[in-house]
């Protein structure tokens, strides 16, 4: 299995992908409201389609999460259906909202401010928050450094071939990647859009473009090889 075992692979890897794309300008959106919604709406949803639901949000006036918890939950799922399963999304934004306004009087700010542990254990304890949607949260709207794991960020990994060298699931990801890059928000915020974004330009689900690819000569996949138990100082072209 292969690993990275803090010899900065992780971190080459941004480079260089910072480097081939530029600074991403993540999360779209308005405001902090719309951060959070959009992460919530994005679930199981193409981002085009949340701009949909964004849009219609806005042009109903409804801007704040006290605005959420007052209208009607047939309502909110007609504005938001552009974003799909929007039965289920306008309960899971009906909930975001009870937490903020039952328990900081509908401040979001308030909510934002509380230390990261115990906003992120906040969060996940709201219905329809998963370990992702909490992180997008911590890192976009708060500001916190909480790395992202989705499954583009676990499908570029496995086809350079680096996992984790403890447990293959969500923290063991997450870990993985907190050993490997600074403990810092803005790296966190650019590292995750720019793997969204190599997804989408070379690493595609099912036949990724390796010509070209920045990260073509560190990448087993993209080398045409297989390369088991291969570890972080094993890989070339890392000091770019």
């Amino acid at each position: 299995m292969s690993r990275d075992d803090g010899s900065g692979i992780l971190l080459a890897i941004y480079r260089r992908l910072l480097a081939a794309y530029g600074p991403q300008g993540w999360w779209p959106g308005d405001s902090h409201f719309e951060m959070i919604a959009g992460a919530i709406l994005t679930q199981a949803a193409a981002w085009r389609n949340v701009e949909r639901a964004l849009t219609n949000l806005r042009a109903a006036g409804i801007d704040d999460w006290p605005s959420v918890y007052r209208i009607g939950t047939d309502t909110l799922a007609e504005i938001v259906r552009p974003s799909g399963y929007y039965n289920v999304k306008a309960r899971k934004l009906q909930a975001f909202a009870a937490h903020v306004c039952d328990k900081y009087g509908g401040n979001l700010d308030a909510l934002l401010a509380v230390d990261t542990e115990t906003l992120r254990r906040e969060l996940l304890g709201i219905y329809g928050i998963g370990p992702e949607t909490a992180d997008d949260i911590l890192v976009y709207a708060a500001g916190r450094p909480s790395f992202v794991i989705d499954a583009y960020t676990i499908r570029i990994m496995r086809r350079i071939g680096l996992t984790p060298a403890g447990r293959d699931d969500y923290d063991g990801w997450q870990a993985m990647f907190h050993a490997g890059v600074p403990h810092d928000a803005l790296v966190h915020n650019e590292y995750h859009a720019l793997l969204d974004w190599h997804h989408k330009a070379a690493c595609t689900k099912n036949v990724p473009q390796c010509a070209g690819c920045c990260l073509r000569d560190i990448c087993a996949t993209g080398r045409g090889t297989d390369l088991p138990g291969l570890s972080g100082t094993d890989l070339p072209g890392l000091t770019g």
